[in-house]
């Protein structure tokens, strides 16, 4: 399952954990983000060395602009709390599964 990733818990789920963790920037109006929900969601599940989350733009846009998210979706990989890889548009799943090895 993913992580609902917002401003108040950001630093503590995604900057300070332990295990890699891959963001995705989205929003509930964006076609392309609804084509790759379902991939995240079963990256989500499938990942046991890191974590999934998702942050919808709309009701964070703070978040987007300090990542420079200016289109969506974006997908951030984060480790050691840095952004590590960042992918724009809809990806398969094997590609966002490779993240993780």
């Amino acid at each position: 399952m993913t992580l609902k990733l917002t401003k108040d818990n950001f630093e503590t789920e995604v900057l300070k954990s332990d295990k890699p963790v891959l963001v995705d920037f989205y929003a509930d109006w964006c076609m392309p983000c609804k084509m790759l929900g379902p991939v995240i969601e079963e990256v989500a599940k499938e990942v046991t060395t890191g974590k999934v989350g998702k942050v919808n733009i709309d009701n964070d846009p703070g978040l987007a602009s300090k990542y420079s998210v200016v289109s969506i979706p974006t997908l951030i990989l984060f480790k050691d709390g840095k952004a590590e890889k960042t992918l724009v548009g809809v990806r398969p799943k094997q590609e966002l599964l490779n993240l993780f090895k």
